[in-house]
């Protein structure tokens, strides 16, 4: 039981990686294919086009950190 734990554990730790990648990776051939992309920065939505332009969509409330184990309620 312990193995399985541990191998459950390491492949946690793998998906902030992965995850990252994946999402570099779907927003690159997002643009390259033409289209554009949402992103969040600095207290805002933007649509990021292929030129590079940004376009400010929406002011939206800042991050929350959340510690391992810490509840939060979701409004």
């Amino acid at each position: 039981m312990i193995q399985n734990e541990q191998a459950l554990q390491e492949l946690e730790n793998k998906f902030p990686s992965l995850s990252g990648a994946a999402f570099s990776a779907a927003y690159k051939k997002t643009i390259e294919s033409g289209g554009s992309v949402l992103i969040s920065e600095e207290g805002y939505i933007y649509e990021v086009f292929p030129d590079g332009t940004r376009k400010k969509v929406k002011k939206i409330e800042p991050p929350t950190s959340v510690e391992p184990g810490k509840s939060i309620q979701i409004r």
